[in-house]
């Protein structure tokens, strides 16, 4: 069953359905720096858990999810009802007052925005268009489900390294960060690359390896590009694999086909 409650662009749906057989039978705390939709976190369900992401909104509303899940769903009801183009855009301009209205408005418009794609503008408002004039639904029993899985969780806003940093031994760490690289082409990094830049790969590769020294278990998926292979082939204790998969995010049928995709992983 999928408890995931959001698209993301990036999303790790693919790798479950494909890649599962990948993940450590045994381990301690699961932590996931990067959390997005949470797609491995809500397959996996662990007994312990720190999940981060530097997004606020988006930490906001998995805190709101976990601790006020009656109060989300009662407004992601009045969303379902009011749906419209108009009123799409109505909330999506409006600003919210409590954490469970905030949640709402967000699960919400992703659920009707183009694609499922969470973009903010320079000051920082989310300016993704309308995408479905159909009905949009909420199951409340599967929402309750994301919210008893979450109790297990310690949910930060943080930066990946601070959270990469708090894993131990024989803890799993799954890392599936924003797709930037040196010279990128267009793919992902139009709405990634601001928040995730080349530094940032290379302070994910550091914090990576010594979380290997500590012998955290670890997978990371990202982008197979030679740059950043680089920063892992050539360290004892990293595997390098590459998998095929579709990208369906792009707005032209050019974008939509099969890529490659790095994993690494260590200690497992």
């Amino acid at each position: 069953m999928n408890y995931t409650f959001l698209k993301w662009a990036g999303g790790k749906r693919w790798f479950v359905n494909n890649e599962s057989h990948r993940f450590p039978l045994r381990y301690n705390r699961y932590i996931e720096p990067f959390l997005g939709g949470g797609a491995v976190f809500f397959y996996l369900q662990p007994q312990n858990a720190i999940l981060s992401d530097i997004n606020k909104e988006l930490i906001d509303t998995y805190v709101a999810v976990k601790n006020e899940v009656d109060a989300v769903y009662r407004n992601l009801k009045i969303h379902q009802r009011k749906h419209s183009r108009d009123y799409y855009y109505t909330i999506r301009d409006r600003k919210t007052r409590t954490m469970a209205t905030s949640a709402a408005r967000m699960i919400y418009l992703n659920k009707a925005c183009f694609n499922g794609i969470y973009r903010v503008n320079s000051q920082g408002k989310f300016n993704v268009p309308f995408g479905t004039g159909r009905e949009v639904s909420f199951e409340q029993e599967n929402l309750l489900q994301s919210s008893e899985i979450l109790q297990n969780a310690m949910i930060l806003c943080q930066d990946f390294q601070a959270t990469i940093d708090m894993a131990q031994q024989d803890d799993f760490l799954f890392c599936d960060p924003p797709y930037a690289v040196v010279n990128e082409d267009a793919r992902f990094v139009s709405y990634t690359a601001d928040i995730f830049s080349w530094n940032d790969q290379v302070r994910l590769a550091a914090a990576l390896e010594r979380a290997k020294e500590r012998n955290v278990k670890i997978i990371m998926t990202n982008v197979d590009h030679p740059a950043v292979r680089a920063l892992y082939e050539n360290i004892d204790g990293f595997t390098l694999d590459t998998v095929s998969r579709s990208c369906f995010i792009s707005g032209n049928k050019e974008g939509r086909k099969a890529y490659s995709e790095l994993i690494v992983t260590a200690n497992i």
